[in-house]
């Protein structure tokens, strides 16, 4: 009976995070879409734990989310008990966040993660457990800084060439279409001075790359098998949250191509129909971006 407790609460979870996310598309807003950005500033940054650690996965979705509906300036999160270690205390009537924390049960206890890709390859089902946090902005008498800056720099900095230069991935330019080729194994770029800004450029680049790390050789992302029809659809939106996850990484704005908007209907199909959806789609992002950042530190294919 414990069990069965356990996996309904699961699933509770699941309907309840997808009903979230769609619930923003059918608004017209993508939370990974400049879901966080100072007043002036034109970089983003990933939420981060109160300990400076960051967010990965769906839970990057739901607090980018919640940042963007309630118009939160800072990027840390505490849970009520880490708020009051230091020696802040949550506002009154002000209301937390969900995140999720995913876990297998195993014979000597528990193995948990809030990161679905970290546990793919253990036994059991994945469990979800829900709890709560608060962003630094309902937080009263906190003394340190409430936000945790990204790396430096921008679009332009030598830092995010160098990021680019590192993946090893065959780019070219020319043409007025962004597109990855897979039999040729090439990403496919308009020139760099198409874009209007040089952070266009770079989220058109990352979005690209996701696809690249696809590949057979790769990471072979292939989804016809669940997704039919949708799968390619369901694969740009894996492409649009790893550039999004690339570019909070770079500090850079995670500005997307409009014409992906055209996915929008197939998205919210999909994630209506397949509640564990967007949990596919933020873990394989992920491990997207996991791999374009291993890159720097490899040539292999």
């Amino acid at each position: 009976m414990e069990a069965q407790a356990k996996t309904k609460h699961t699933r509770d979870l699941y309907a309840t995070v997808t009903t979230q996310i769609v619930s923003a598309l059918e608004a017209g807003v993508r939370p990974w879409v400049r879901p966080w950005s100072k007043t002036g500033a034109t970089t983003i940054a990933k939420p981060m734990r109160s300990t400076g650690e960051p967010y990965r996965g769906i839970n990057v979705l739901l607090l980018w989310g919640e940042a963007l509906t309630h118009g939160y300036s800072s990027n840390l999160w505490f849970t009520f008990n880490q708020a009051k270690a230091a020696g802040a205390h949550v506002r009154r009537g002000e209301q937390g966040c969900m995140v999720v924390y995913a876990g297998r049960m195993e014979p000597n206890g528990d193995s948990d993660s809030d990161d679905e890709a970290a546990l793919a390859k253990k036994p059991g089902p994945v469990l979800l457990r829900a709890y709560t946090v608060f962003n630094a902005d309902q937080l009263a008498g906190l003394e340190h800084p409430a936000h945790v800056e990204p790396a430096p720099g921008g679009a332009q900095d030598s830092r995010v060439d160098e990021f680019f230069g590192g993946i090893g991935a065959h780019v070219l330019h020319g043409g007025d279409r962004a597109f990855y080729m897979p039999g040729a194994d090439v990403v496919q770029l308009p020139p760099p001075g198409a874009f209007t800004t040089a952070a266009a450029y770079c989220a058109t680049k990352a979005h690209e790359l996701v696809h690249w790390t696809g590949h057979p050789q790769r990471l072979a992302r292939e989804f016809g098998a669940r997704f039919g029809d949708a799968a390619y659809a369901f694969e740009e939106l894996v492409a649009e949250l790893g550039a999004a996850f690339v570019c909070a990484d770079l500090g850079l704005a995670a500005d997307t191509r409009d014409d992906h908007a055209a996915y929008l209907a197939s998205w919210l199909s999909v994630l209506k129909s397949d509640r564990r959806a967007i949990f596919t789609a933020a873990t394989h992002a992920q491990r997207a971006a996991d791999f374009l950042h291993k890159r720097q530190a490899t040539a292999s294919p």
